[in-house]
């Protein structure tokens, strides 16, 4: 029996498939390391096999920056008080309006893995496997993103420039145990309590 209904797998998997052809032309390829966009894709064959593991791991993974994005994006629409600048592109007129639009992702894909989660269940090895996921993509990001374009994951820094306090890869090093520490872990414990 599907706990997941064909309709959601359908309409998610065209969505993701016609936000991937319209980033491909407008980004980076880079830009497909954010952790949202892994977990926006990820979300695809989480769906489709009804993957409780790999559906927990990118809600561990996004579920706090997703909050974090979602309170300054809503803040800023209804107040135009500006909390500090994850979501500055959505109100930048420069950017064609479909392509913030499509950015509207990160309002319902936590919801939509929270469903998931409630639906298949929370594994627990979500957290190692994310921690694992983390510790390859982070040093990718540093390698392969131009930080003068975008500062892909904080990798070079807690805000859009480059951090200069301390040598750069230092700084990797502090953001590949502060993702675990200070992400993974509180939502982890989090899950556990509510779909333990």
């Amino acid at each position: 029996m599907e706990l997941i209904p064909l309709w959601i797998k359908l309409s998610y998997t065209a969505f993701v498939a016609a936000t991937v052809a319209l980033y491909v032309r407008k980004y980076p390829l880079w830009n497909f390391l954010w952790f949202s966009d892994i977990a926006l894709i990820a979300t695809v064959p989480a769906l489709w096999l009804e993957d409780n593991l790999l559906a927990g791991m990118m809600l561990v993974g996004v579920l706090l920056p997703e909050a974090a994005w979602n309170g300054a994006f809503f803040v800023r629409l209804f107040t135009g008080v500006r909390l500090f600048g994850l979501t500055d592109y959505m109100f930048d007129p420069s950017k064609p309006r479909y392509l913030r639009a499509i950015s509207l992702f990160h309002v319902f894909l936590p919801l939509l893995l929270l469903w998931m989660v409630a639906r298949l269940g929370y594994d627990p090895r979500a957290l190692a496997a994310q921690t694992a996921l983390a510790w390859v993509v982070l040093p990718l990001t540093y390698w392969l993103a131009d930080p003068k374009v975008e500062n892909v994951n904080w990798v070079f820094g807690w805000r859009a420039r480059q951090q200069t306090s301390m040598p750069p890869l230092a700084y990797l090093g502090l953001m590949m145990i502060a993702f675990p520490l200070l992400i993974y872990l509180p939502t982890h414990l989090v899950l556990l309590q509510w779909f333990g």
